[in-house]
């Protein structure tokens, strides 16, 4: 079974040089597999997606050379960053900032991928939050952190991840069982501690992670937390590319282990990360609400500009 995806997205690129410039984003059709069988509850989080949405849409693949130079890079930005998050960890949270920001934009270079950048934002708004994104890979911490670093609410396991190991220790990630309905109260009690001392809180309220080319419906319960400490939510949009087309490649889906993931990237060539930056919604009304009109914020930027794309079945 297949759900169709064919749209095209305008955005704006920000490159490494500062150069600006339009791009397309061009949504390939997604191969549903079957759904998780590893629900330990009724409300377990579960994905359709698993390797068939891969199926068509691999990137070009990378030499040996490249794959070896990335990897190298890829270890001694993981060894700097680990050496200076110690030096940074007590200063003011501007700094902290800045470093983050600055390591996910250097884990991102090394591994290959470019960044692009749709700020959507009306000029004034750009302030902290509960940033809810879709979720295609654990690599999307990496993009959301360039554009907005925050404290990121990961599944318990993200400590053992590539990539974002590193930071997750040095920038106080907020561990979820996503097995234990008991802990989620818990868990939304430490995020709004956070917004209200003044920090970022990003979530991905799917819960679990879709190739892309579909998406999963984001679940409320993270949203108390702005309603509570009385912040604005800040909708953000990820999506992975390869020539325009969208690709499933850096997905962390199906029966994909983290360093699968990281294999395909480094092996990949010309893959961007794109990231629409929506208009923060202001912490009014009820939290499925807000949920709703997040989700539709996020889903819109794959349906402004549908044209006839190649597709793809598993």
């Amino acid at each position: 079974m297949s759900v169709a995806a064919a749209h095209e997205v305008g955005v704006v690129a920000v490159e490494a040089t500062g150069v600006v410039r339009l791009a397309a984003v061009a949504d390939v059709e997604c191969a549903v597999a079957q759904p998780d069988s590893r629900q330990v509850h009724a409300w377990y989080p579960a994905s359709p997606c698993g390797d068939g949405c891969r199926a068509g849409v691999g990137a070009s693949a990378a030499g040996a050379m490249l794959m070896a130079a990335r990897t190298v890079k890829l270890v001694l930005a993981v060894m700097t960053i680990a050496v200076a998050g110690a030096l940074v960890t007590p200063l003011p949270r501007l700094v902290r900032r800045a470093f983050l920001r600055a390591s996910a934009l250097t884990m991102l270079r090394a591994i290959g991928i470019r960044i692009v950048i749709d700020d959507r934002r009306p000029f004034g708004s750009r302030t902290r939050g509960l940033v809810v994104a879709n979720h295609i890979s654990y690599l999307d911490i990496l993009a959301i952190a360039v554009v907005q670093p925050s404290r990121f609410v990961a599944k318990s396991d993200v400590a053992s991840m590539p990539l974002v190991s590193v930071l997750a220790r040095r920038f106080g990630v907020i561990t979820i069982d996503r097995g234990s309905l008991r802990s989620l109260p818990g868990v939304v009690d430490v995020a709004t501690a956070g917004l209200e001392a003044d920090a970022s809180v990003a979530v991905f309220p799917e819960g679990t992670t879709w190739c892309g080319g579909a998406q999963g419906r984001f679940h409320p319960a993270f949203f108390q937390s702005a309603l509570d400490a009385g912040v604005p939510i800040l909708p953000v949009g990820i999506g992975f590319t390869v020539d325009g087309c969208r690709t499933a490649e850096p997905g962390f889906i199906g029966e994909d282990g983290p360093a699968d993931t990281l294999r395909r990237v480094l092996r990949s060539r010309r893959v961007v990360v794109h990231v629409c930056l929506h208009e923060p919604q202001l912490p009014h009304g009820d939290r499925r609400e807000l949920a709703a009109r997040c989700e539709l914020l996020v889903r819109s930027v794959h349906r402004e500009r549908g044209t006839a794309t190649p597709t793809h079945r598993g």
